[in-house]
């Protein structure tokens, strides 16, 4: 059975989606294995009375290399 890891990404983009997809490439990085991302929170960021941005807080988790 593989052992899993798992790290916690802040990130932002001008979507929900955006902001996924950029936490898991950015973690991609440095990490190998990638299996699933868990979305624990999620912030929009207010410009002038407007929704600017959004902020998430993921869980990653990927397979140890042996």
């Amino acid at each position: 059975m593989p052992v899993v890891k798992v790290i916690e990404v802040l990130a932002e983009g001008k979507s929900i989606e955006d902001a996924i997809n950029i936490a898991v490439s950015e973690a991609a990085k440095s990490v190998h294995g990638i299996k699933s991302v868990y979305l624990k929170e999620t912030q929009a960021l207010i410009e002038n009375n407007k929704v600017a941005k959004f902020r998430v807080n993921t869980k990653i988790s990927f397979v140890v290399e042996n």
